[in-house]
Formats: C-alpha cells, structure tokens, sequence
C-alpha cells in the first residue's frame, strides 16, 4: 500500500506542474500576443489526468 500511495502523490503533482506550466503558458504567451495553443494543450492534459487519477483511486478503494 505505501508504493501506491508514493506513485499517486508523485501523480498528483505531476497534474499540478502541468497545470501551473499551462497557465504560466497562457499568460505570457498572451501578453505578448502570440498563440496560446500549447498552454491550453497543457491544461487539457491536466484535468484529464486529474480525471482519470480520481476514477482509478475511487475504483481501488472501492476494491479494497
């Protein structure tokens, strides 16, 4: 049980960097009037991964 929990912090704040990273993105990009594409590209990704992270972590409680 310790090496899941290690493996969904390590998870968690991979979601959180590229969640910080896409806004910090959005931005910069913005203010100097260039496409956004890519920082939006990265929150996507985060709140998917956020997404699938809290379905898996329902289903192994439930299992357990």
């Amino acid at each position: 049980m310790g090496g899941l929990f290690v493996l969904l912090i390590v998870y968690c704040l991979t979601a959180v960097v590229l969640f910080v990273v896409g806004i910090i993105q959005i931005i910069i990009k913005s203010s100097r009037n260039e496409p956004v594409k890519p920082g939006l590209k990265l929150l996507i990704i985060s709140v998917i991964m956020v997404v699938i992270g809290f379905g898996a972590c329902a289903v192994l409680l439930a299992n357990s």
